[in-house]
């Protein structure tokens, strides 16, 4: 019979519920990293024991953590091998956030600015990761939408994020002003969701908070 595993994030922490295809009977394993933020976890459609979280605090800042046997077990995949996850006094030591917004080969300074409250314009900084979204091929590759709007992507099971800085580089970019939450690039979608034919795999479409959507061809 088929199993059925539902993965939530709460502001104490993460838990995985998993159960039969009946669902009459669940069993709940968490939370994991009790009392922290858990923004999003999302499995990978490649490797469903692959799981990714995204994890923050007001005070530590963001934190990515992987795990590779459906939640049994989570490590931070930025950390070198043989090297301890966490620090002296037993907190993350935050490997795995390493975003970092493309800038100008000139002179350094952001691609873009975006409006502010006020309607001043302001340069765009990394703040958390609001959403995961791993690829429906490569069990190594995840995206991850992020506050200030941006959108990232890892080729290596979330050890290192590179900005695709097209979507921050659009005409509106400057215009783009945070909402209550803040300015949050909420969610990609990759191509099989929406159209399930005729697309190229890595098309895809993207929401911004207050933004509408974007899409993509490549």
């Amino acid at each position: 019979m088929s199993r059925v595993r539902v993965l939530v994030g709460t502001r104490k922490g993460a838990f995985v519920l998993e159960a039969d295809g009946q669902r009459e009977k669940w069993d709940v394993s968490g939370p994991h990293f009790g009392g922290w933020e858990i923004y999003h976890v999302k499995g990978s459609p490649a490797d469903p024991e692959r799981l990714f979280a995204s994890q923050s605090t007001g005070w530590f800042g963001q934190i990515i953590q992987r795990s590779d046997d459906g939640g049994k077990t989570w490590n931070q995949p930025g950390t070198p091998p043989g090297e301890p996850a966490k620090t002296l006094d037993g907190m993350p030591k935050g490997e795995s956030n390493k975003f970092v917004y493309d800038a100008s080969a000139e002179t350094g300074k952001p691609l873009t600015t975006h409006q502010w409250y006020d309607g001043s314009q302001r340069p765009w900084e990394f703040k958390r990761v609001w959403h995961l979204e791993p690829s429906l091929a490569d069990p190594d590759t995840v995206y991850a939408g992020v506050e200030d709007a941006a959108l990232f992507r890892s080729t290596d099971g979330a050890q290192n994020w590179r900005e695709l800085s097209g979507l921050r580089g659009h005409g509106t970019g400057p215009q783009w002003q945070p909402g209550g939450g803040g300015s949050s690039r909420t969610r990609r979608i990759p191509s099989d969701c929406l159209w399930r034919s005729r697309r190229p795999a890595h098309s895809g479409r993207t929401t911004v908070a207050r933004r509408g959507s974007r899409s993509t061809e490549d």
